[in-house]
């Protein structure tokens, strides 16, 4: 299959995107959860999660806003045409939170441009037109 790959930039830009709507919802729902007290904690750990789980859930059923913004997709490194698992896309994230930007130096040393988190959960991150 011939794919191009995202170059670093379109990545990074990607991750600030997705950054900003997850710093902005956990902003909005902390506004809103101090204005209900009394909220049970339960409430406040699932709504916490829920927004958490932003990235996982979009990237193994849909896709993130930055990735959609930035036109690529994370699809599995065996087979292009298909998105990663829940279970994968969980890896992945965590993986990527874990490693951090230091996840992103291994982009120049592949043809394929993965980084750390993509070898660990088996993605691979596409351009798409």
């Amino acid at each position: 299959m011939n794919n191009e790959y995202p170059s670093l930039l379109d990545r990074v830009k990607s991750i600030n995107i997705d950054l900003i709507i997850v710093i902005a919802a956990m902003y909005f729902m902390s506004q809103i959860l101090s204005s209900l007290e009394p909220v049970p904690n339960y409430v406040r750990v699932l709504c916490f999660a829920a927004v958490l789980l932003y990235e996982p859930l979009c990237t193994a059923f849909a896709v993130t806003i930055g990735n959609d913004k930035m036109g690529i997709r994370v699809r599995s490194n065996s087979d292009h045409t298909k998105r990663i698992n829940l279970l994968q896309a969980l890896v992945r994230f965590v993986a990527k939170c874990l490693f951090g930007w230091l996840s992103l130096i291994t982009v120049f040393a592949n043809e394929k441009r993965r980084t750390i988190h993509d070898y660990i959960s088996g993605s691979v991150m596409i351009k798409v037109t």
